[in-house]
């Protein structure tokens, strides 16, 4: 099998990515990077020691950064399912909130978890305040920008959703989304209702335990 994905299914970048691949159902290779799996790991830091996954290893390609991954597939292994237009200009609006998912919810979300791995003498409280601030700002933001849309830009599910569905699913479980944002929470749902994703958040349902701030008992 050509593609390889080293991952680990409770990563919610990890999950962006199965996410893609499960909507298309393309099949590869999971390399699972987890203490369990020795050889994975080595050959992942063999092949990338910025050490940050996923990582895509396709024949003699490898392709890191998920939003990078998830074009490469559409390039070269297409399926029914195209999560990026090829219309460049109907494209950026997909490439524009598949950015601002993973910036400006992904990024707060886990400056808030790792927070947690530190010991409590060393935590950023200041710091994590401005992330809790932050999410509230991109949950405001989204509710509207979001509108009436079923999916993130429209009527079709794309790469933006592939990005967003992780990051408002982990991002809810630190910072809730307040109850007045019935839009944004309403696709939230969505999101974790359809198939690929809920896919892949039950792949990661034995890892909830791993979860720095406790996992709550719900999703």
């Amino acid at each position: 099998m050509n593609l390889q994905l080293f991952a680990h299914p409770f990563s919610s970048y990890s999950q962006k990515v199965l996410i893609a691949l499960y909507e298309n159902d393309t099949p590869f290779q999971y390399r699972m990077l987890s203490p369990e799996h020795p050889d994975n790991l080595a050959e992942f830091a063999r092949r990338w020691p910025i050490a940050r996954f996923p990582l895509l290893v396709d024949g003699d390609r490898q392709v890191e950064e998920t939003s990078l991954i998830i074009e490469h597939l559409q390039r070269h292994h297409p399926g029914p399912v195209a999560l990026l237009p090829a219309d460049p200009g109907a494209a950026l609006p997909v490439r524009r909130l598949d950015r601002l998912f993973d910036l400006y919810v992904s990024t707060p979300m886990q400056k808030i978890v790792l927070d947690h791995l530190r010991p409590e003498s060393e935590r950023d409280g200041h710091g994590v305040e401005q992330a809790r601030q932050r999410l509230d700002t991109a949950y405001a933001w989204l509710d509207t920008e979001l509108g009436e849309r079923r999916w993130a830009c429209g009527a079709s599910f794309t790469l933006a959703d592939c990005a967003a569905a992780p990051a408002l699913f982990y991002a809810d479980w630190v910072q809730p989304i307040d109850a007045s944002l019935e839009r944004l929470r309403g696709y939230r749902a969505r999101l974790l209702a359809h198939p690929s994703v809920a896919r892949a958040v039950d792949e990661a349902r034995p890892y909830r335990e791993l979860f720095p701030p406790g996992a709550p008992d719900r999703d």
